[in-house]
């Protein structure tokens, strides 16, 4: 059965902060490690402040020959970035795009996992 080549692009904020924006490279890396075919291409993208930016990003993927484009907000909780400015950008970029298709996650939000790495950080804390 035929899938269409998808891409993932995980964005957060951006900083000035170079190793604030590596995290995301890191993130993106371990995705693109773990996603077991699932996902063809995995990039990260920055709203503002750093490199690439979304428009970058979604036009890098479909250079990649993504036909279906998965937008991953990095926020822990739903709010203006995630549910206006990112939508926003995206839109802006697909129009270059026509023939892909595009989604927009939710946000991390509450998950069980999301507990497990908050009690990891106060054990080691604790330390």
């Amino acid at each position: 059965m035929y899938r269409k080549k998808r891409a993932l692009i995980i964005v957060d904020h951006g900083s000035s902060f170079k190793e604030a924006n590596d995290m995301l490279i890191e993130i993106a890396d371990m995705v693109r490690q773990s996603s077991k075919g699932e996902i063809d291409i995995v990039k990260h993208a920055h709203m503002e402040l750093a490199k690439p930016t979304i428009s970058e990003a979604f036009n890098a993927s479909v250079a990649e020959g993504a036909e279906e484009i998965i937008v991953h907000p990095y926020f822990l909780s739903p709010g203006m970035h995630s549910k206006e400015d990112i939508p926003n950008m995206v839109k802006e970029a697909a129009r270059k795009h026509p023939h892909i298709t595009y989604t927009i996650t939710e946000p991390l939000g509450i998950h069980p996992k999301i507990i497990d790495v908050v009690l990891d950080r106060v054990v080691k804390a604790d330390r």
